[in-house]
């Protein structure tokens, strides 16, 4: 029997009729990890030094794995809208028993939290986000540079190997390349084999840049200053679109802020967790 490549955890039927996966580590307030997008993505690939670390210090972690990534169903009938998303969320943390918790996302995980939020206020206690999709109209996005590597690697004729996803995360997502070791590299290879191309085809993130001020709760943002995939822009979008928000800004970071600063982030969360 081969191993799994990340951890598996606990499986949920929703009322919407998807599984959804999740680990759950830690007691205490609940804070819930939303991964990014792309190929191989999961909850514990993106968050694997982080969510530990805040179990050790008296939180709760719900690790999610989208629907259409990681151990999560992918039905390839449907289509993925930014609705769907926040609705397979809503419905495992309503699962868990769980009404008051702290969202924390990064890209398209961070677009999640945003729309979850406005949304459903009540139950959302805090935010953080870590670069996030949906403040910007798609066609910003595909200005950026590390489109043009995605391109020259998904969208080839060329098979993705892993040395082909290893240049992608390395040219796209970081800026020092040693964070992309072969653990990381290895583990999204794996789970990109479990994936088809329906989610991704069809996932609809729109702009909400307008609604960031209907968003009350505390949040912390913080933004890598090499950042390839998301325009700048976004920075002062979200430090003076939502009311109780604090960015901060990370040299020598580019997209992936939680791994390659990862006791940055850590202490900064953790702080923001207990103080606010």
């Amino acid at each position: 029997m081969t191993s799994k490549p990340v951890p598996e955890g606990h499986y949920v039927k929703l009322p919407n009729g998807h599984r959804i996966h999740y680990l759950d580590q830690g007691k205490g307030p609940v804070v819930v990890w939303l991964h990014g997008s792309g190929s191989g993505a999961c909850g514990h690939s993106n968050f694997k030094n982080n969510y530990p670390w805040l179990a050790e210090h008296g939180y709760r972690n719900i690790v999610i794995d989208h629907l259409g990534y990681g151990y999560s169903d992918k039905p390839d009938n449907i289509e993925y809208p930014i609705e769907l998303f926040v609705e397979c969320v809503k419905q495992t943390l309503d699962h868990i028993g769980a009404t008051k918790y702290t969202l924390i996302g990064n890209s398209l995980g961070g677009a999640v939290a945003l729309r979850f939020a406005v949304d459903y206020p009540k139950n959302v206690e805090k935010l953080v986000l870590m670069a996030p999709g949906g403040i910007e109209n798609q066609p910003d996005y595909f200005l950026m540079p590390a489109m043009a590597t995605m391109k020259e690697v998904f969208m080839s004729a060329t098979p993705v190997t892993a040395d082909r996803l290893r240049y992608f995360f390395e040219e796209a997502m970081v800026v020092d390349k040693k964070f992309i070791d072969d653990q990381l590299v290895n583990e999204r290879f794996e789970l990109m084999k479990l994936q088809n191309p329906q989610v991704i085809k069809t996932m609809k993130v729109p702009n909400m840049a307008d609604r960031l001020g209907e968003i009350k709760c505390p949040a912390l943002g913080f933004w890598g200053m090499n950042e390839k995939l998301m325009p700048e822009t976004g920075i002062l979008k979200l430090a003076k679109g939502m009311p109780d928000m604090r960015m901060i800004l990370v040299p020598k970071a580019g997209h992936w802020v939680m791994i390659e600063h990862r006791d940055l982030f850590n202490r900064m969360t953790l702080d923001f967790l207990k103080n606010g």
